[in-house]
């Protein structure tokens, strides 16, 4: 091999298949987090342990014997506690064996439904700011990301006129997130009613991130487009246990969707990751007989949410409304005009407090002077965090 091609590996390996993706904002921040010895509120991991006895059941399930292959599609129990768990909320019925996949994580689940729908050529329409995940996957899979933003000056709330006047005959799918990271932001009656409209009108696919489906505030209930016949039929609906559950590392979620749907991304999902963890599966689906798990999650969560942002009114920071999520945005206009990135970097260097620039969610920077912080944390990690914060 000549020595021109050892001393430039790229000339071997040819055009990257994601030129402009890089190392992401959440790894970069937690990184120079752990360097610096700064308080972690950036990216979305809680700092506390899952309870004990899910623990145990994952221990129990080992100890039985589950440390082998699970089914390709995933543990039987945990497929039909999960449907149980949706028809219980949503009314609608999904079948456990055709219907139900268990994924390594929610991010894999997207990867895998945007693979298995996506062909070359075809647009899929993306809401900015939008979790960093989205973009990869549509150009993996050969697609062109179509991006629409959604209107900061009411909440980030989506536009659907605008949603519907970029549908083109090439449009194959639509990625909503809701409650939506980073934004916090939570579909109405009335999204679930435009999107009904959009897909009646143009027969597109649906990808509904729904992660923090059990995190949303105000007595407000989460609408999942599980809960409509018509977008269900056409959607892949994807959460995660790592979020509801507070063990992000476990890397286990879920996808449901029709049978034609499930039937294709269970082709990619199979030489993918082609099955998950076997004891997490046993233990989650033996936690989940309790409904009261993810039940209460919400009112746990908004107390976190409500000592930050009572702690927030004590310093120059401006907290904007929170509907769900473990996310809170935050003005800091009253502090600086630094650009967001600029901004996020000095508040870690300066005063140990990582937080995220949502300008990161957009594939143009677009700099509205806040950031966000994340509240999954315990109270004395919040508390600390605010402490320095009011010192910015």
């Amino acid at each position: 091999m000549p020595s021109s091609i050892r001393s430039r590996p790229e000339a071997l390996i040819g055009p990257s298949k994601l030129p402009g993706i890089g190392t992401t904002i959440f790894t970069v921040m937690s990184q120079l987090a752990a360097e610096r010895g700064a308080i972690n509120l950036g990216q979305g991991f809680p700092d506390f342990n899952c309870e004990p006895l899910l623990q145990q059941l994952v221990t129990q399930a080992m100890a039985d014997g589950d440390n082998q292959y699970a089914p390709m599609a995933g543990k039987p129990a945990l497929r039909h506690a999960v449907a149980a768990k949706i028809e219980r909320l949503h009314g609608c019925r999904y079948d456990a064996d055709d219907e139900i996949t268990i994924t390594a994580g929610a991010t894999q689940a997207i990867l895998t439904a945007v693979l298995a729908l996506v062909r070359p050529g075809d647009e899929v329409i993306i809401l900015e700011p939008a979790y960093d995940s989205y973009v990869p996957a549509i150009l993996l899979a050969g697609g062109r990301a179509v991006r629409v933003p959604l209107d900061h000056t009411k909440g980030y709330r989506p536009d659907w006129n605008r949603v519907a006047a970029v549908i083109t005959a090439q449009t194959r799918l639509l990625i909503i997130n809701s409650p939506h990271n980073p934004t916090g932001s939570v579909f109405g009656d009335e999204d679930i009613r435009a999107l009904e409209q959009i897909v009646h009108a143009h027969g597109i696919f649906l990808l509904a991130d729904e992660v923090y489906e059990h995190i949303v505030f105000d007595q407000k209930p989460h609408r999942s487009l599980s809960a409509s016949a018509e977008l269900a039929a056409r959607a892949f609906v994807i959460s995660s246990f790592g979020k509801t559950f507070h063990c992000t590392g476990w890397k286990i979620g879920y996808c449901c969707a029709p049978s034609a749907l499930s039937k294709e991304f269970r082709k990619v999902h199979q030489f993918n990751v082609f099955a998950v963890n076997h004891p997490m599966q046993s233990g989650i689906a033996a936690y989940l007989e309790d409904p009261a798990h993810y039940l209460e999650l919400a009112a746990f969560y908004q107390a976190k949410r409500d000592r930050f942002i009572a702690g927030l009114a004590a310093t120059r920071f401006r907290a904007l409304p929170c509907p769900g999520t473990y996310f809170v945005l935050a003005d800091y206009r009253a502090i600086s005009e630094e650009p967001e990135a600029q901004f996020a970097h000095r508040l870690l260097m300066e005063h140990g407090v990582a937080s995220i620039p949502v300008s990161a969610f957009y594939q143009q920077p677009f700099d509205n002077h806040v950031v966000r912080f994340c509240f999954g944390k315990r109270e004395q990690t919040l508390d600390a965090g605010l402490e320095r914060l009011a010192q910015a």
